[in-house]
């Protein structure tokens, strides 16, 4: 005789939602067939093909950001079970249920899990987080960076702009305006660029500006939130050192 087939599993979610930014927030609970090799993403796709909440209520479909799928762009950042993270990279097995899942608080809720990182990009605008190389084309390749550095600076060229790191740390909230952990490690980089180093000072001059590397309690949340696993902490402290020897050559006038 054959054996009765095992019940289907389910998985239950807990959405943290909120339909505009001036609106309250709520939660809405989610009961959806389970199959191998469930992420976060690929559950609220499922909601988005069919929402309906687990009361049974037909709802209005969650909205929420992606793009690669594949950890890179950063763009599907939230914090899940309590834990900022990347919703593609959260696997349903490694999760515990009910699965709490809330947009990160450190950003303006746009609507649902969408938020605006408006803070964080005027933030690596502040300290001119690019090389400007406009109008140098004719001027010939320019100077190579020694493979030493680029071995460590390539870890800090993997930043994604996710905002995980900010989520994490205590010291970014919306009562202060301290510019954060990305922007700070990103200066480390451009300021080891042979190219992007002649805008070092101006960088740095830019981080002891209110809220800048000053705004940094080490707490060390953020390297350790890090999805890709940048050492945030040790460009923070790289960078303590070169704003401290501007300022004593800014007072020598060096």
């Amino acid at each position: 005789m054959a054996e009765p087939a095992a019940a289907p599993k389910n998985v239950k979610f807990i959405i943290t939602r909120q339909d505009d930014p001036q609106s309250a927030p709520y939660t809405e609970e989610f009961d959806l067939p389970y199959r191998p090799g469930m992420n976060v993403i690929s559950a609220l796709m499922e909601i988005q093909r069919n929402p309906v909440n687990a009361k049974g209520d037909t709802t209005v479909p969650v909205c929420w950001e992606s793009n690669c799928l594949e950890e890179v762009c950063g763009a599907c950042s939230m914090v899940i079970n309590g834990k900022p993270r990347q919703a593609c990279a959260a696997l349903i097995d490694n999760l515990e249920q009910p699965i709490r899942v809330e947009p990160m608080s450190t950003f303006p809720v746009v609507r649902d899990l969408v938020i605006d990182r408006t803070r964080m990009f005027n933030a690596l605008k502040k300290v001119k987080a690019w090389i400007p190389i406009d109008g140098t084309y004719d001027l010939g390749p320019g100077p190579r960076m020694a493979e030493k550095k680029r071995q460590w600076a390539y870890e800090l060229s993997k930043c994604m702009t996710c905002g995980v790191c900010l989520e994490a740390c205590p010291n970014v909230n919306s009562k202060t305006d301290f510019i954060g952990p990305a922007a700070i490690s990103q200066v480390r980089l451009f300021n080891a660029h042979p190219t992007g180093e002649m805008n070092a000072d101006e960088r740095l001059e830019a981080l002891m500006t209110d809220g800048g590397i000053e705004g940094c309690g080490n707490s060390q949340n953020c390297v350790r939130a890090c999805p890709k696993g940048i050492p945030l902490t040790t460009s923070i402290a790289e960078i303590n050192k070169q704003t401290t020897k501007h300022m004593f050559k800014r007072w020598l006038g060096v």
